[in-house]
């Protein structure tokens, strides 16, 4: 295989799996608007838990963080269809990612980064750049969790899916960006990765 094939097979799988990533939101946000909050909620647990076989499918192992998203929506879809209330799929996104902050503050202090093993075969950083990430990305699920709230609870359902659609991916997707200086910065060569 060339280098140009290589990169094209890579392309398509940042495609694929950002189109497996945002499928479930664009089915919660089309659903919601053509029958509303409740089975737009059903829609959404169905496509999260298609995006997640999708993503063995494809990549043959299942992700983490996929995975407990899933668990959640299905948790907190379920309750919201259950007892006829749309506050538990509206408070999932605060628990999940105050969840995600909790671990990642947690693992800092028991020294033991999570990090590492869950990106460490697509990056290669001292342990100083994986302190550095762990911390900003825990933060930043923390203001994502009190957006989410301040969002849910200020205004309509419709306007919180719009945020949680075009809000929150957007976000995470700058967030992201951002942390690229910090990437390079304290990126181990790929010579001195290998050695180790």
């Amino acid at each position: 295989m060339t280098r140009r094939s290589a990169a094209i097979c890579s392309s398509v799988n940042q495609y694929t799996r950002l189109l497996i990533e945002a499928g479930p939101l664009a089915v919660f946000f089309v659903t919601n608007s053509q029958a509303g909050i409740m089975a737009g909620t059903g829609a959404f647990m169905a496509a999260t838990a298609v995006a997640v076989l999708l993503s063995w499918h494809f990549e043959r192992k299942l992700p983490i963080m996929p995975l407990v998203g899933c668990f959640f929506v299905l948790l907190f879809g379920g309750l919201t269809l259950w007892l006829d209330d749309d506050l538990f799929i509206k408070l999932k996104p605060t628990v999940v990612n105050l969840l995600f902050a909790t671990v990642l503050f947690t693992s800092l202090a028991l020294r033991r980064n999570v990090m590492k093993p869950l990106l460490g075969t697509v990056l290669s950083l001292t342990e100083t750049g994986w302190r550095i990430l762990t911390v900003r990305w825990a933060c930043f699920f923390v203001v994502l969790a009190v957006l989410n709230e301040i969002v849910w609870r200020t205004m309509p359902t419709d306007a919180w899916v719009n945020f949680k659609v075009f809000g929150i991916m957007p976000l995470t997707l700058v967030f992201s960006a951002l942390q690229m200086p910090v990437i390079l910065k304290h990126q181990i060569p790929e010579e001195t990765a290998q050695a180790e």
